[in-house]
């Protein structure tokens, strides 16, 4: 049995989790809804079924309810991966492992570390370990910018866009460019996606980013480097499809299936 777990903010306008649901009705799929809230984690209510979490809430409850039911069933993605994005530190602790390309990053409680970083780069981005939706984000170049630590920082890789891409089943399904007048181009904070052609490059670099990871799907936020090649910035374990040209709803629903008849 398929279940699916809804994305706790869609809304009447932006639904990502009926997207889904309405691809698997047109592929005749049986499926059931799995809600969180109430649920006892040691009292797993289902067993062998494999488990599409849209989106969870930042709270920790649910991230603790959803390694329980994977005692028992296969979540897609699962609570590993969702954790290892949500973690910027784990995530690119991950990319460098695997030789995937990303900006030099330090992770510090020292400023003095960070000043030898600024002479090398001359201004970073300081990003908090855990957020999301490009909030916190901020270029500086003087570490009296910066409150306590920890800090996670960043090269800064001057652009006008980012790209995300869409990966499925270690698969790069589709791509857009996101554009604002702020440091961060999230469509969230008023950037506007453009749906792109995927190029040779963005694939392997984000297809190696996802396997870095070892996540189902995800989106992969990259920046064009001057020679023409792509780094990755983040990981995104429940990521939105705004503005792609891709059926990602439908490709999604048939990964499921593929996975729930394996």
């Amino acid at each position: 049995m398929i279940r699916i777990i809804p994305k706790p903010t869609d809304t009447p306008g932006d639904n990502s989790t009926q997207m889904v649901l309405s691809a698997l009705d047109e592929m005749g799929a049986d499926y059931d809804i799995l809600t969180l809230r109430g649920l006892n984690p040691f009292q797993i209510p289902c067993q062998g079924d494999l488990i599409w979490v849209c989106g969870i809430r930042q709270d920790g409850i649910e991230f603790e309810q959803l390694k329980a039911l994977s005692l028992k069933n296969r979540l897609v993605n699962t609570p590993d991966a969702i954790v290892t994005c949500a973690s910027k530190v784990l995530t690119s602790a991950l990319l460098i492992h695997h030789d995937v390309p990303t900006p030099e990053t330090i992770f510090t409680g020292s400023k003095t570390d960070i000043e030898v970083f600024l002479g090398r780069h001359g201004k970073a981005v300081y990003k908090p370990v855990y957020g999301f939706d490009g909030d916190g984000i901020f270029l500086f170049s003087d570490v009296s910018d910066l409150a306590d630590p920890p800090y996670y920082i960043q090269e800064y890789v001057q652009n006008d866009r980012d790209f995300r891409v869409f990966v499925i089943g270690y698969d790069a399904v589709g791509a857009i460019y996101r554009q604002s007048p702020h440091l961060t181009h999230n469509i969230h904070k008023g950037g506007t996606g453009t749906p792109v052609e995927i190029d040779p490059a963005m694939r392997e670099i984000a297809e190696a980013a996802a396997r870095a990871i070892g996540i189902d799907y995800c989106g992969v936020d990259l920046l064009k480097r001057d020679d023409g090649g792509y780094t990755v910035l983040e990981v995104n374990g429940t990521p939105n499809w705004h503005c792609m040209d891709a059926p990602i709803p439908r490709l999604i629903a048939e990964y499921l299936v593929r996975e729930e008849n394996k």
